[in-house]
């Protein structure tokens, strides 16, 4: 287990469009996934598609086909999206998986034993869309949802409750215990706060509801699609299924989701835990929105930023970095492609990609591509640059503090840059000092090398093209990262290709 992590994003509702909302959650995920994996640890990432429920079935019952078919045409946009935008993911689950099904009806029949569920009536304000019930106290005079502003159903029928009041005093008493199991601080407060006011026990079945998965031996009765849906991380770890997976990965686990849907994951999810005496995960990190030019996305708006327009516009890898640097993971962020192209044209063309390509013009003009490295290779100012780099990268990397750790790296590009201005090769070459000439240049080749291991995680398609044009290994999650980041262990020699714009400026 602590060689170990298991990263996930919450399952996505098969239903939605795919939105920058579920891009920036997975590309954090992913970006996680590549740095731990990078580090010699064994990673387990997980995401996938909510696929039950009311509004799937009323949507297909339009269409004419039935729920099955609906959701088999809807998942392939997320596969798609995923796909294009370079998510190695290890498990895509479906709610719809038989292996997931059968996980949440042994987690029910688990907790219904242990006497934490019980046959009751529900009565309460429903929305259909969000699939939630809201309590009145939490309701204002129009009735309508909190979260969608769409008119609520006044429901009342035969429900199973989980007891989720007994866990109260100890989901308080692990919160006080555990004080980074909620991230950022701020949402720590807020939980702490919402459970303080008091917990309800949760209605976890409908009747009537076709689409679902049936209550073990009540088929009258469908589970709660987030009841179900929560579960997806235990199926995803093997639970039940693959004890030695499930020890390997489990509770060593990060779960990453948007604020919104922060109270199921840090109270109803956990209340689940404890009742079936499982481990809670290590980590819960709850980031922000993103808005349009400071207006909240929505459909009606029009104003639905598409990531594979994005993507198709621009490249993966400039929207990936953009995702990543340009807010800090946690807080809300306002996005317009200006505020991308800008980004994108000051980090990755002019100061990175610009390094980059002045290095390997250099290398060719003057030493025909080839530098050797210098005998002794000491520079202490490099190295104690580095060390730097990679204090600050390593503790804003494990403090989900993405834009915080892509300053760091950017320290390395900057002091490249000024170095490469202040040593001023053309001049070596110039006065005929050969030897000092390809010692500068094997020292910002080396700086290029270390460059793509820190980049990788965030841009892995730029860092591999990095590598290839350094002449190294494409292979970096084969590399041993404490050895490989290290100033005097680049190669002997540097036989690099034709240079090539990693990032040519977006002319707007």
């Amino acid at each position: 287990m602590d060689n170990s992590f298991y990263i996930t994003t919450p399952i996505y509702y098969v239903n939605d469009v795919p939105h920058i909302g579920h891009a920036y959650t997975t590309c954090a995920a992913d970006v996680l996934a590549r740095y731990y994996r990078l580090r010699g640890y064994r990673v387990l990432f997980s995401t996938g598609t909510d696929e039950h429920g009311q509004k799937i079935e009323k949507a297909a019952w339009d269409l004419g086909i039935s729920p099955q078919e609906l959701v088999d045409k809807m998942v392939v946009r997320f596969q798609d999206l995923w796909e294009k935008m370079n998510i190695s993911y290890d498990e895509f689950i479906r709610t719809t998986d038989p292996r997931h099904i059968k996980v949440v009806q042994d987690f029910f029949r688990l907790l219904d034993e242990r006497g934490y569920i019980y046959l009751g009536d529900y009565e309460g304000w429903y929305c259909v869309p969000c699939e939630t019930f809201w309590p009145e106290s939490q309701l204002d005079e129009r009735l309508a949802c909190p979260d969608c502003g769409r008119p609520l159903e006044k429901l009342k029928e035969e429900s199973y409750f989980f007891a989720l009041s007994r866990f109260q005093e100890p989901l308080l008493q692990y919160l006080e215990s555990h004080p980074d199991f909620i991230m950022p601080e701020s949402r720590y407060r807020e939980i702490e706060s919402f459970i303080r006011r008091g917990l309800k026990d949760q209605s976890i079945s409908r009747v009537g509801l076709e689409w679902g998965i049936p209550v073990p031996s009540h088929p009258r009765h469908t589970l709660y699609v987030w009841f179900d849906a929560l579960i997806n991380y235990l199926t995803a770890a093997g639970w039940g299924s693959s004890p030695d997976k499930f020890s390997t990965f489990w509770p060593s686990t990060y779960h990453l989701v948007g604020k919104d849907i922060l109270r199921f994951h840090a109270v109803l999810w956990p209340g689940m835990l404890m009742a079936a005496s499982l481990p809670l995960p290590q980590r819960i990190f709850a980031h922000g929105w993103w808005t349009v030019e400071g207006e909240k996305m929505s459909k009606s708006r029009g104003n639905v930023v598409d990531p594979y327009l994005m993507i198709d516009r621009y490249g993966v890898d400039r929207f990936r970095y953009f995702l990543m640097r340009e807010v800090s993971f946690g807080l809300d962020g306002d996005f317009s492609e200006k505020a991308l192209v800008e980004r994108s044209n000051a980090d990755l063309s002019d100061n990175f990609g610009n390094f980059v390509h002045r290095t390997l013009g250099m290398v060719w003009r003057y030493k025909k591509g080839v530098a050797r490295k210098p005998s002794p290779y000491q520079d202490e100012e490099w190295e104690k640059l580095l060390e730097e780099v990679k204090e600050g990268f390593h503790y804003h990397m494990e403090r989900f503090a993405f834009s915080q750790a892509l300053e760091q790296v950017w320290r390395l590009v900057h002091f490249a840059n000024r170095y490469i201005e202040r040593e001023a090769p053309w001049k070596l070459h110039k006065e005929g000092k050969e030897k000092e000439l390809e010692d500068l240049l094997y020292r910002l080749l080396d700086n290029a090398r270390l460059l793509s291991f820190f980049l990788y995680p965030f841009m892995p398609d730029t860092a591999l093209r990095l590598r290839e044009l350094l002449g190294l290994s494409p292979n970096l999650e084969g590399e041993n990262w404490g050895e490989a980041l290290q100033w005097s262990l680049g190669p002997e020699v540097y036989s690099v290709r034709e240079a090539q714009p990693l990032f040519p400026r977006i002319v707007e």
